[in-house]
């Protein structure tokens, strides 16, 4: 059984996270509570992924928290990440699961309950669900479909989902009372003045609501 958790998941963006660079970002962000990195660079390619991939996985050496790239198989292998995530537009969960290997954790977004029931748990591990809200940090996401939407999502879902799209704290209890396990953010911490302060307040919102569920 592959071990990971959800609850506050941090997807890195590089124009936000400028002031002091992705990994303070993630090392100060996980010293506050979040328990998965993503390393997402669409303009990076490959061979900065893997240099900034490599530093973010030095930087989480035994905290436990999780290490993702995005879309970037051939980085993820050489960055020796914990997983891949993909979306409905990149290679096919099998190709990917082929790719990585049986012990890779591998993430698929859907936006749709269909999308969701359609998703072989032989293969994916959890689903980023959404987009709850609209958010500026990925222009070319699909319709918001609110914490109604999402919940059909989840509910759709055979494996566990993290719930992604413009969240901020105040948002938690709902995203738990729609079933998902966690939430994923952006802007939320990249930018913040203080990353660790901003991670922390959202992770003791989520062991709350964790503690009500």
């Amino acid at each position: 059984m592959k071990a990971f958790d959800l609850s506050l998941y941090l997807v890195l963006d590089p124009q936000l996270c400028a002031g002091i660079g992705m990994v303070e970002t993630a090392r100060r962000a996980v010293s506050g509570g979040a328990t998965m990195v993503q390393l997402r660079d669409k303009e990076g390619g490959t061979a900065r992924m893997i240099e900034t991939g490599r530093a973010l996985k030095a930087a989480l050496a035994g905290t436990g928290a999780r290490l993702i790239v995005n879309d970037d198989v051939a980085a993820a292998a050489e960055i020796g990440a914990d997983g891949i995530h993909v979306g409905q537009g990149d290679m096919s969960v099998a190709e990917a699961r082929a790719l990585v290997g049986p012990h890779a954790i591998l993430g698929l977004s859907v936006e749709t309950p269909e999308l969701a029931a359609a998703v072989d748990p032989a293969l994916v591990d959890y689903v980023g669900a959404g987009p709850v809200f609209a958010t500026p940090t990925k222009s070319d996401h699909e319709r918001p479909v609110g914490f109604e939407g999402l919940a059909a999502q989840v509910a759709a879902s055979p494996v566990p989902a993290v719930a992604i799209g413009g969240l901020k704290v105040e948002h938690v209890a709902q995203v738990f009372a729609a079933g998902a396990m966690g939430l994923a953010v952006v802007s939320a911490i990249c930018g913040r003045p203080d990353p660790e302060a901003a991670a922390r307040a959202l992770a003791e919102e989520i062991a709350g609501s964790r503690g009500r569920a």
